[in-house]
């Protein structure tokens, strides 16, 4: 069996940094890109076939990528953990990017806004958040704010917190934001119960309550386009 060839002794032409510097980033394969991160593969294979073969058993769906763990990465030959904290520490980069994409739509004044503004940061999270948006009139974003971790209930979210933090900063308009790591956005009793306290809340203290979305990776549910507002 012919022995497989690393990256450096490949043609130029078909090195990935070479072909980066001659014809840009858009030219390369997500393996390609990957590859120049982790430099180099194995004996056995190179780097650029290594990535592939990561990224086939992702899907080849980097987001799937960014969710793996550094155990789960160092169970593939020739990737070590310094080579798999590269390629998780670029997966973090693009969605810190996104985010602040994301940021500079400052105007959220529906629900799929309020979802796309959530979603970079909640689409990793393995436990539960909750999160209160503040708006002013215009539907300008004040600030958002995570109201709790790990667990989200009727109890463990402190609607009276939120009430304050708007009334400190002068919102006018407030939106709730919570994850469901299983993915399925299907709302629960427990959901139910704290859009219910949210809403009278904000009834009571004059605040327009644009909605409470349930957050999950590539879908979201409202309450307000549901009709349950």
């Amino acid at each position: 069996m012919q022995e497989k060839l690393n990256i450096n002794q490949w043609a130029e032409e078909d090195r990935p940094r070479e072909k980066f510097m001659r014809l840009g980033a858009e030219a390369l394969s997500r393996a390609e890109l990957l590859a120049i991160l982790i430099g180099s593969g194995s004996t056995k294979e190179s780097a650029v076939d290594l990535m592939k073969r990561i990224l086939n058993d992702c899907d080849n769906n980097l987001n799937t990528l960014g969710k793996k763990s550094i155990s789960d990465l160092t169970k593939y030959n020739g990737m070590g953990p310094a080579k798999a904290i590269s390629v998780l520490a670029a997966c973090e980069l693009g969605k810190r990017r996104q985010l602040d994409d994301v940021k500079e739509r400052q105007r959220l004044s529906s629900s799929k806004d309020v979802y796309e503004y959530m979603h970079p940061i909640m689409q990793d999270l393995d436990i539960e958040q909750a999160w209160v948006i503040l708006l002013n009139q215009n539907f300008k974003l004040i600030k958002a704010e995570m109201l709790s971790s790990g667990g989200i209930s009727e109890t463990a979210v402190d609607v009276r917190q939120a009430m304050k933090l708007a009334v400190l900063n002068n919102a006018t308009v407030l939106a709730l934001a919570h994850n469901h790591p299983s993915n399925n956005s299907t709302p629960s009793h427990q959901d139910d119960l704290l859009t219910q306290r949210f809403k009278k809340a904000c009834d009571l203290m004059r605040i327009h309550f644009l909605d409470h979305v349930i957050v999950a990776d590539g879908q979201y549910y409202s309450y307000f386009e549901n009709g349950r507002l």
